[in-house]
């Protein structure tokens, strides 16, 4: 009897491991404000330090939690012959970028953000993300 408890028992323990070891882990939450769509450094630091970092380096205080490091923003001129990929940059704030860091092709933050932007505030999208990008570039490394 004892026998059987037991090996019941341990299915049980087992059972109750697997299952826990299969659940997702704990996503990281960053409280997003919004901010004026003018200042590209004032989005910078609210919606893309926490991971990227707020040298642009890509050790933000999120980043640890994510699968893969954030890319180095200073560095996307320097990866692209010296030329700073500005359609790019523009094309992955407006449509989001398959990296697997970011679980789905929106960005974290910017998904919530500029995903609600309708037709009725498209102007103030293109000038977010315009704005963005400028400060992107005016952190490239010399």
């Amino acid at each position: 009897m004892w026998k059987h408890l037991s090996l019941a028992a341990l299915a049980v323990a087992v059972a109750a491991s697997f299952g826990y070891a299969q659940q997702k882990p704990n996503k990281v939450v960053i409280p997003v404000e919004k901010t004026a769509a003018t200042s590209g450094q004032q989005m910078y630091a609210n919606y893309c330090a926490p991971c990227h970092g707020t040298d642009g380096k890509g050790n933000g205080p999120a980043a640890s939690a994510l699968k893969k490091q954030p890319t180095d923003l200073t560095t996307l001129a320097r990866m692209n012959q010296g030329k700073f990929p500005e359609a790019h940059i523009v094309g992955v704030l407006q449509f989001g970028a398959d990296v697997p860091a970011h679980g789905s092709a929106e960005m974290p933050v910017w998904g919530p953000i500029l995903g609600k932007m309708g037709q009725s505030r498209s102007q103030e999208k293109q000038l977010r993300i315009s704005n963005l990008t400028r400060y992107l570039q005016s952190i490239q490394a010399k």
